[in-house]
Formats: C-alpha cells, structure tokens, sequence
C-alpha cells in the first residue's frame, strides 16, 4: 500500500467534508447522550494547555487512563506505549534503550520526541532525549498519558518534532488511601511499592515509593562489532557468541502537594546497576554498569478565574541529572587491534556528566472577546551541563582513531569527551481559540524560541475543526516544529566514534493532517487521519565534515513521509470491550530516494477486555509489526516481521487484586534492526515468553 502524496491527504479533506454535511441532517435525540458519555467524559490539555473534548482537540491526540494499563496488564511504560496508533517502542542495542517510534520517524538517540512528566520535560542535555539510561518507568502512579502524534513545537518548543508524551501522576484524590503491591516474573524480576493519596490539615498529599529489579533477557549475539574487527586484524578478541548484558535496579519516590491553587511535586528516580545491552560500541561487554539519577521538583500556581475574562498561572521547575559510571565500560575487549596499537586490557573509556536544568514560565487567558479565547506564554530556561569527566585508557589522533594511552586514568577538559556548556533560552508563544460558527473553531498559534548557541526559531500552527454532530468531527491541521542539536552533537572531542559541530543548526518538519473521528452509535467509535511531513536539516554523521577527523555530525539530507492511522473502539457489550488500531507510514530519503529504513511500514494492535465472570477480567492483545527495510549501503535482507501475542489476568477479592500476565505467550522470535549496519549482523532479540503476577492490598 502506498498513498500518493497529495492524492491520500485530498481524498481524506473531500471524505470528511462530506460525511459530515450528510450527518449534519441524521442528528436525532440520542445526540445529547452521546455528547455526555463520549464528548465530555474524555479530555485532553496537551493540544492547546486547558481541558478540551478530545475529539475536539485541534490535535491528533491519544489518551491511555489507568484503567487502561490495569487492563492491558503492563508492567513498563514501553509496552503501553505500544499500544498507540502510530507509535512503536524500538529496542536500540546499546543500554537495550526503548526508542518511542511516532510516525516512522527515527534516529539513533530518539531525540525527536518529547517525554515530559506533568507537563516537565525529562530531556538531557548531552544527548536531547530523555537519556539511554532511562531503563523503565513505573505505571502504579500513572494518572493518565496524553499523547500528540505530531508538531507540538507551537506550544512545547524543541524536540516536541514528531511527537509529545505527557505523563501525568496521580493525585491525592485518585489515590485515595494506601496501597501497597507487590510484582514478581521472568528475568528474575521484583518490584514491591507503597502509594498513599491524603490529607495533612488542608493539604492534599499524594505520595509514591517503589523499589525493584530485574536481571533482562539474556539472549545469545552470535556476532558483534568486534568480529568485524577480528577478521580484519586477524584477532580473536570477540566475546561473541555471548549474552546481552541487560537488567537495571531501580527506585522511584514522588511526593505531590497541593492546597488550593498551589501545587509542589518532587520525584527522584535512581537507576543503578544498568546492563550495557549488545556494548556501547556494538561489541559485548558482559561487566559494564551505569548508573542515573534524576532528581525533578517544580512548583505551579494556576487560577483559571482571577477575573471574569482573565486566567492566570506559571510554573518553576527544576530538574538534577547524574549520568555515572560505577564500572569501567569496555567499548572494545581485551586483545583489540586499531592501526594505532593494540588493547590488552580493553579500549575502557567511561563518560559522567552532570546537569542542573531550571525552567519557569506564565502563561495568561484571556476570553473577553466574544468567541475567542487567546492564550499568551512567555518563558526562560536555564541549562547547565557543570560537570564533564572521564575514565579512559585511550586518546584520539587527529584522524579520529583510538590510540592507547597506557593505564586507565582521569581526564576533564579539553581532555574529555566534553566539556562543560550551558544553553540559555527564552521563547513566546500566543493562541487563539476562534469560534467561527456553533459547529467550526479555528486554532492558530505562533511560538519564538531563541538560543543561546544555536540561533532562533518560530514554529505556527493552525488547526480546523468542524463539528458537524455530536458524532462526526473533521480536522484539519498544520504544524511546524524543530530540534535542537544535543551537545553531544555540538560539543562532542576526543570521541572514539563522532565529534561535535557548533555550526550544524536545528532539524525542521513541516506537517498536514486530516482527521475523522465518527461515533455511529453509542457503543462504537471510529477513526482515521491521514498526514504528510517534509523534515530538513537532518542532523547525521559524516566524514570529514570538520577538516582533520574521522566523522562529525553535520545537516544533510531532508526526508518525506506519509501515512494513515486507523483506531476503532467498541464496547460489544457490557462484559467486553474491543479496541485496535492499524498504522501505515513510508518515509523516504531525498537524497537517495529510498526508503529511510528502521521504522515499520505496517503496525496493527488489538485488545480485547472481556469480564467473563464477576470480578474477573480477562485481556488478549496481539501486536503485528512488518515492513521494515534496511537503509541504503545496508545489504542485510528486510528485518522480519513478528507477531506478539500477550494475556493478562486480573481479579479482585475485597481489598485485594491479583493479576497475571504472560507476554510473548507463542514465544515468537522477535528482533528489532540494529541500526549500525553489520554490527549485530542478526539484530536484536526481544524477550521470549515471560510471566508476572502482582499482588496489590489496598486499605
């Protein structure tokens, strides 16, 4: 299946045109209940920063509740991320790093994507992303996720490029109580954790600690980068066939405050022990650990109501990132040869940074003017990468090759892969809401960011929405959005794979979308969207692009996309409930004209929730994904296709809730592509079949 370019996205605008001009004459008395149990109950604040009907949302939006991850019997964000239309998780060798895939739009660090955690975002600064060493994410504490698939650059700035993720933790209300759980599975996994959501005087307080671990799959690389090496020097130092090096011991601790319009969250999240997966340089190394701690707070004030047309709010935060390094990394092992000279002991080379990222922002309302509502925002970032050190047994010759330098010592400074740099940035935005007529709004929206060390940019977009009945909406949407480069990406030296350029400039992607959600019936709910992007400036490595290295990173090539997403929703009776979706995407390279390689082309998902007896739920899901080539110069064959079938199985007996789950019940043999072409020549392997069961007691 290809969708012409234009032809797709024009045939979408004259469809939902004229669905809903025929609708606008079937709208009967049942209307009102639709509104009431669809329209109103489900909402969204991602797509404009106030609560908004999600089918009305000037934005293609998903929303995952929590009842939605007890269903589907999820223990990791990863795998309820999975779930969403458009959207696949992409294990990435090095540190089994989960790449969150919207649209097909994919590089090595995952960086175009933005993560936040209550409207905060989790980026960091050496890398843009929400760091490799991110391992999981708890679900207990989980409200809600809000999801843009698509631009969000107009309202979140940079890195919100094909995507944003909003994660949003419960309140004292939700929470109501104490819970204590208990979960253990496959890959010698445990986690145990306490949630409590009360009062203290006028004070709601929620408050959440969990402490667990896992060991990962350990499943066999018969060859790594090092073979490669072998062959050519003539060595044998490769530690393949061997394990990937996986597992991670995690804590996480949030505590939420809020009394009246005020509210205070806090949250560390400690990662230690994280296994180095297939090697940081694609060869295995069966020792390395690494270790993260993020430690976030931030402090909000909002009053929707200061005056008869005026709202008023800002918001503080500040976020502490620690990348460590407890053991040695060994990018190479023992016996590895380079032109240079040979390793004995290993090429060890062990990276720490330190971050310190202070965010504040306002933002005012102003609904004085008859059908509109205009948003206005102003805010300033300060970010400082303080602190840059290594351990290394090796320098870099002005070619680019690794060259033994002896005993593995400290270097800072120019010495460094590093060096310390700060970013400074200050931006605006301003929103309009528009009420054309009882059945069309008009959102447009504009947001200047500009840089310290980059430059600047603005970002519009503008969205059409026609409500045509309580059960046909048609959208139709335009966006702009960018990334930053990381300063791994500026700022990289003495790096054994890539250095930095402070020249190259942010990547640019331009959006059209067309939407249909469609609600023939009370119990069923349709949709579809169709889009096309061109992005620029695409930020790659290549040689020689600073005279007198190997390879550096530079902009190169642009690249076009398109697809459709299809979900359908329907409640067969009131003992089960069918949900699925089926996503499409091509995306090419201009320069090669070929596909970019990676992402699949095809995704399908379905769930089905059946309450087959009281107090017992029983939840099938199937995940199907296909389609995925190999870039240019890669002559491996197309990444085979994989089918994954999970179930789960909850039941609950006063205070107590017990839950199983199998995953990957038909122990299928899935991988994901490496993306380093010849590297791990077979891929990587996921997880075979696994099992959990949790125990949760709440008081």
């Amino acid at each position: 299946m290809r969708l012409p370019p234009h032809t797709a996205m024009l045939t979408a605008i004259l469809l939902a045109f004229s669905l809903t001009a025929n609708a606008r004459t079937q709208v009967n008395d049942e209307d009102d209940d639709l509104k009431a149990i669809y329209g109103d109950k489900l909402t969204v604040s991602i797509a404009t920063g106030s609560q908004k009907p999600l089918r009305l949302a000037p934005a293609v939006t998903s929303v995952i509740t929590a009842a939605d991850i007890r269903a589907m019997g999820a223990t990791d964000l990863d795998q309820v991320l999975e779930s969403v239309a458009g959207m696949h998780v992409e294990r990435i060798g090095v540190n089994s790093f989960a790449a969150y895939v919207m649209r097909g739009i994919i590089n090595e660090l995952n960086s175009q994507i933005l993560v936040l955690q209550n409207g905060v975002p989790m980026t960091v600064l050496l890398t843009g992303n929400r760091s490799r060493l991110w391992a999981s994410y708890p679900l207990q504490h989980i409200s809600r996720i809000e999801i843009i698939r698509g631009p969000g650059s107009a309202l979140y700035g940079a890195d919100a490029y094909s995507g944003v993720i909003n994660i949003i933790t419960k309140t004292a209300n939700e929470i109501q109580g104490t819970a204590f759980g208990v979960r253990t599975g496959t890959f010698s996994s445990r986690d145990v954790w306490i949630q409590h959501g009360g009062k203290a005087g006028n004070v709601d307080v929620a408050a959440y600690l969990r402490v667990g671990r896992t060991a990962g799959n350990t499943d066999v690389i018969s060859t790594d980068a090092q073979s490669g090496l072998d062959r050519l020097f003539g060595t044998h130092a490769s530690l393949a066939p061997g394990p990937i090096n996986n597992g991670h011991d995690d804590m996480d601790a949030n505590l939420d405050l809020s009394y009246e319009k005020w509210r205070m969250r806090t949250s560390l999240i400690i990662r230690d022990n994280i296994g180095t997966g297939t090697g940081v340089s694609s060869a295995l190394d069966p020792s390395g650990k690494l270790k993260s701690q993020r430690l976030t707070s931030d402090l909000s004030w909002s009053d929707g109501h200061v005056s008869q047309d005026w709202g008023l709010g800002f918001n503080i935060s500040y976020m502490q990132y620690l990348q460590r390094l407890p053991v040695p990394l060994t990018l190479y092992p023992p016996g590895v040869t380079f032109p240079t000279g040979s390793f004995p002991n290993g090429m060890i080379g062990s990276p720490n940074t330190s971050e310190r990222q202070i965010r504040t922002s306002a933002y005012a309302v102003y609904s004085g003017w008859r059908e509109h509502q205009l948003r206005v925002g102003v805010g300033h970032d300060d970010l400082d990468m303080y602190d840059t050190f290594e351990y290394k047994n090796f320098l870099i010759t002005p070619a680019g090759l690794p060259q033994p330098a002896g005993a593995v010592q400290l270097y800072t400074g120019a010495l460094a892969f590093l060096e310390p740099h700060k970013r400074k940035i200050d931006y605006v935005y301003i929103q309009d809401e528009w009420q054309l007529a009882p059945d069309w709004n008009l959102t447009a929206g504009l947001r200047h960011d500009r840089y310290s060390d980059v430059g600047s940019t603005s970002n519009p977009r503008m969205a059409l929405v026609w409500e045509a009945a309580y059960n046909l909406t048609a959208k139709l949407m335009y966006g702009a959005a960018f990334r930053a480069p990381s300063f791994a990406e500026l700022y990289s030296i003495n790096n054994p794979a890539q250095r930095g350029n402070p020249t190259i400039q942010p990547e640019t992607i331009k959006t059209l979308e067309a939407a249909l959600i469609w609600q023939p019936r009370n119990d069923l709910q349709a949709k579809i969207n169709v889009f096309q992007f061109r992005m620029k400036n695409l930020i790659r490595t290549v040689p020689n692009a600073i005279k007198g290295t190997g390879s550096s990173y530079a902009n190169t090539n642009s690249q076009e996309g398109q697809g459709v997403e299809t979900e359908l929703n329907w409640q067969a009776s009131r003992q089960l409930r069918l949900n699925g979706n089926y996503s499409y995407q091509r995306n090419t390279d201009q320069t090669t004209n070929q596909d970019a390689g990676y992402a699949p082309q095809h995704h399908l998902f379905a769930r089905a929730d059946w309450q087959f007896a009281q107090d017992w739920l029983l939840s099938p899901q199937l995940n199907w994904v296909a389609g995925r080539k190999r870039t240019v110069g890669d002559l491996r064959p197309p990444v085979a296709d994989y089918k994954i079938l999970d179930i789960s199985l909850r039941t609950t007996a006063g205070r107590w809730e017990v839950s199983g789950s199998v995953r990957n019940l038909l122990n299928a043999d899935a991988r994901e592509p490496s993306l380093a072409p010849g590297s791990i020549p077979n891929d990587i392997p996921l997880p075979g079949r696994s099992f959990y069961l949790q125990l949760v007691y709440r008081m």
